[in-house]
């Protein structure tokens, strides 16, 4: 191999597979799918795509750019709202090729590299009925969704999938390999648990698992009236902690079992997982059902269930903006009608997570992820096709953010896109923030990893 550091430039063709893992170059067959994101309109094209197999192999890579001052970033499932999985014109450390799961069912807990996805993960630990709490894609990779801390279908029965999260491997800036938990590198450890990719590339993650034989789980469709939303809002709140729902009100897609007069209407479009008890499902759902559904979707199924297939060619363009906020009344309700109703995107959507329950009980000072007390997390998107429309839609999406403002100032990071200091700042609320840039300056002094939401070292 032969690099430059001065000039941060390196021989592709001399990086060997054996020490590094696969090596995807511009013009090889692979490369063009290797780079592309979950996000449509990016289109950022990296000196060279390496594929590791182990930690090792990681640490040599990370090892590379810092040589030879090439942007790092890592990739885990490419969903990165704003590219920060794939650098533009530097090294794209992939964990696609990092799929190891070994699972201790009589502990109730589990050994996973990476690379591997919530959807896969799920359905692997489901054979076993045990399950660990992710997000709402299946297609996300456990190592980003986790970094961040992890809001999902069952955020109110076991909180957060950091609150899950028992050890892990990182790869530190200087090329180390680090075991960290709660007694080793403590610092660490609550740091990974929220803080993002600041602090190094975790390879391997030990979570706890939960006992869950089968959910009940699926869609509603409801109609969007202004009750409807405070309605569908409140008896969320009221629900058992085994119930957490995903609430979007958007128009209603052309969906076949959908009388024609309703497409484009606005709906709810709701998400539902509930994890208790099999006799108490008809009296739990009752409440929602009695809204008077346009679809019922929600029927017994495993949890992996709830990671149905993904389009493969999937990758929306959307301006987007992520809050908390701390009620949905009749005003806030009527607001969000008129607001989708007021979009020219494709796709206008208002998501609703009502949290609570367990991930409240965690000390808000407990993990980097601070918004323990956050009581319904906020995102409103626009999807358009048109990159001239970019303005117009995110004007719509910042309006809009703005009209719902209340209380809260805080962003969950996972939904944080290019918008500054300040705003990652509100990530971290509480001191949060000032404690992350000292152990950023502990571990990753010269901010190799930089291709995140940043945090820079602390200095002084």
């Amino acid at each position: 191999m032969t690099t430059t550091a001065e000039t941060g430039s390196l021989s592709v063709e001399d990086l060997d597979p054996e020490l590094y893992g696969q090596i995807i170059k511009p013009g090889d067959a692979e490369y063009d799918g290797a780079r592309a994101l979950y996000a449509g309109g990016i289109d950022h094209r990296p000196a060279v795509i390496i594929r590791p197999a182990d930690a090792a192999q990681v640490s040599r890579i990370v090892t590379l750019a810092r040589e030879t001052g090439l942007e790092l970033s890592v990739r885990s499932g490419g969903h990165s709202g704003v590219g920060h999985s794939v650098s533009d014109g530097g090294i794209c450390l992939d964990l696609a090729a990092m799929k190891a799961l070994d699972i201790d069912v009589e502990g109730r807990t589990a050994w996973v590299q990476t690379g591997m996805t919530a959807g896969e993960y799920a359905a692997a630990t489901g054979e076993h009925g045990l399950v660990t709490g992710f997000g709402d894609t299946g297609t996300v990779g456990v190592g980003g969704i986790t970094l961040g801390g992890g809001v999902g279908y069952l955020v109110r029965k076991h909180g957060l999938t950091v609150d899950d999260l028992l050890a892990a491997e990182i790869v530190t800036a200087d090329g180390k390999i680090l075991q960290v938990d709660e007694d080793n590198h403590p610092d660490l450890f609550w740091a990974i648990r929220g803080g993002g990719g600041n602090f190094g590339v975790a390879t391997r993650f030990k979570f706890r698992l939960h006992e869950l034989a089968g959910i009940h789980g699926g869609f509603l469709i409801l109609p969007a009236t202004p009750e409807a939303i405070v309605a569908f809002v409140a008896e969320a709140e009221a629900a058992p902690e085994e119930l957490s729902t995903i609430a979007n009100i958007m128009p209603a897609p052309p969906m076949p079992f959908l009388a024609e007069e309703l497409h484009g209407t606005p709906v709810i479009f709701a998400m539902i997982c509930y994890s208790g008890p099999d006799e108490d499902a008809e009296r739990v759902l009752a409440p929602f059902r009695a809204i008077t559904p346009l679809a019922d979707m929600v029927e017994p199924m495993p949890y992996s269930g709830m990671y149905p297939p993904e389009e493969e060619e999937m990758h929306p363009i959307a301006a987007s903006a992520n809050m908390f906020i701390d009620y949905v009344d009749l005003a806030v309700a009527e607001n969000i009608v008129r607001r989708i109703e007021s979009s020219t995107a494709l796709m206008a959507a208002t998501q609703l997570r009502v949290l609570g329950g367990a991930m409240a009980r965690v000390p808000a000072d407990a993990t980097a992820f601070a918004h323990r007390q956050s009581r319904i997390m906020v995102n409103l998107a626009a999807i358009y096709a048109d990159p001239a429309e970019a303005d117009r839609h995110a004007a719509w999406v910042a309006d809009f953010a703005a009209s719902l403002k209340q209380s809260d100032d805080g962003v969950y990071v996972n939904f944080l896109l290019d918008e500054g200091e300040e705003r990652i700042r509100a990530a971290y609320p509480g001191g949060a923030y000032e404690r992350l840039a000292e152990i950023k300056a502990k571990y990753d002094p010269a901010n190799l990893f930089r291709l995140n939401q940043n945090i820079p070292p602390a200095t002084g």
